[in-house]
């Protein structure tokens, strides 16, 4: 049974607004389409352009793209559009025709390091999940058909996959200069051929889903919901870049003291003690005065 879910986005263009889906549509392919003509190849546009204000449609992975005319103002149909996709979408609809889809799209993938020397970023020119996933052996990857093949190369540890890069942790029996182009190929090749990732189910599954997460944020006292907003803010982006991911676990009132789980190249990096110790306990217990006595970690 299909399960999607959209939600209204506005773009800085206030002719344009993006529904955004919790799941993919399209096998990381886009689409944009001017008319009902041009959209022969796309039932989901067609209907679309039957709605006397919709100008042009543009398709891509997990979001859809309408750009209106003056007609109408945007919040007196947004909901309602939102609506029609989403039941179009639970009851099988077709986004894009396969014989008219291209079958493979062009996918760059290269290699970056981390502060981690066990961990290797795979980065990919196209959005891969809508969500981040970690998997720290076969058994645990059953949604992940990507993170249960990478999983088959004797030397991988552990999968990290956020929205467009792979995180592989090794184990020391192998060296990257002799895994990486292969490791990077096989990812290039997996993508390009429009493989699921993830399985449609996993964001629920893994309660990973927007309303899952929003309904974890309200159940917490209001000292969590300010560290949450602080390393959402300021931390999450910086680790990100070094491929990992630092995830809130709990907070205790008495003894005021901060438990986060490191995942990624996070997890296990040598530098992580100095990064959590000097820079998020300082940057809580400075954001926070008298809050915050100290933050450990628990690897993912």
């Amino acid at each position: 049974m299909n399960n999607f879910k959209v939600s209204v986005q506005e773009t800085s263009n206030n002719a344009i607004v993006k529904f955004e889906l919790n799941q993919f549509i399209t096998k990381h392919q886009s689409f944009e389409f001017n008319n009902i003509d041009e959209a022969k190849a796309s039932p989901l546009a067609q209907q679309l352009f039957y709605l006397p204000f919709v100008k042009k449609v543009y398709i891509t992975s997990n979001f859809i793209a309408v750009e209106r005319y003056n007609i109408v103002e945007w919040d007196d149909v947004k909901d309602e559009m939102a609506e029609q996709i989403e039941t179009y979408l639970n009851d099988g609809g077709v986004v894009v025709e396969e014989t008219n889809a291209p079958k493979k799209v062009p996918v760059t993938v290269y290699a970056e390091s981390t502060p981690n020397p066990s961990v290797m970023k795979f980065v990919a020119n196209k959005k891969i999940v809508t969500t981040l996933f970690e998997f720290t052996s076969i058994d645990d990857a059953k949604l992940s058909p990507l993170a249960t093949e990478l999983f088959h190369f004797p030397f991988v540890k552990s999968v990290f996959i956020d929205e467009n890069y792979v995180s592989i942790t090794k184990y020391d029996m192998a060296e990257w200069q002799d895994i990486n182009i292969e490791l990077r190929e096989f990812i290039r090749s997996y993508i390009e051929n429009g493989k699921d990732v993830v399985l449609p189910e996993a964001v629920d599954a893994l309660k990973k889903s927007t309303d899952q997460l929003d309904s974890q944020f309200e159940n917490l006292d209001d000292t969590s919901k300010e560290i949450v907003n602080i390393l959402e803010e300021y931390v999450k982006p910086a680790v990100a870049s070094d491929g990992g991911n630092i995830q809130f676990i709990s907070y205790d009132a008495e003894s005021k003291n901060v438990s986060v789980m490191l995942q990624g190249a996070c997890s296990g990096c040598p530098s992580s003690t100095y990064t959590l110790k000097s820079g998020i306990e300082n940057m809580l217990k400075q954001m926070l005065p008298g809050k915050v006595n100290m933050v450990e970690a628990i690897n993912g």
